[in-house]
């Protein structure tokens, strides 16, 4: 049962057990999906080994949540344009009209929502 798990990149993933995006991998993991965080200066999260950007991940990916700025979001469309995840989640904060304006221009589904909810 396990290759039916689903792939999730935590982007903007933090070693911060009171940051959201930390929170929600500590969820993810314990609801069992196979998640990816990324941060481009950490070792591990929460037990997990981390990804330095986007373009190193080379699964099919089910979801990209987002936990960071517009700005840094809008820097890194490229990145997931070609990571094509199935859906792109915009948590609160992280929000981006014209990311996802060009994400679903894409085919790539987006949502508006709280990974931890």
């Amino acid at each position: 049962m396990a290759n039916n798990r689903q792939n999730v990149v935590v982007l903007g993933a933090s070693p911060k057990a009171d940051r959201y995006s930390n929170q929600a991998v500590r969820l993810l993991v314990e609801h069992g999906y196979h998640v990816i965080p990324v941060h481009p200066a950490v070792e591990t999260i929460e037990g997990l080994a981390v990804t330095r950007k986007l373009t190193d991940i080379t699964d099919n990916i089910d979801t990209l949540t987002v936990y960071v700025s517009e700005t840094v979001s809008s820097s890194l469309q490229n990145d997931i344009l070609q990571l094509n995840p199935d859906r792109v989640m915009f948590n609160p904060g992280a929000e981006n009209t014209s990311l996802r304006i060009t994400l679903e221009q894409h085919g790539i589904r987006t949502e508006e929502a709280c990974t931890l909810v």
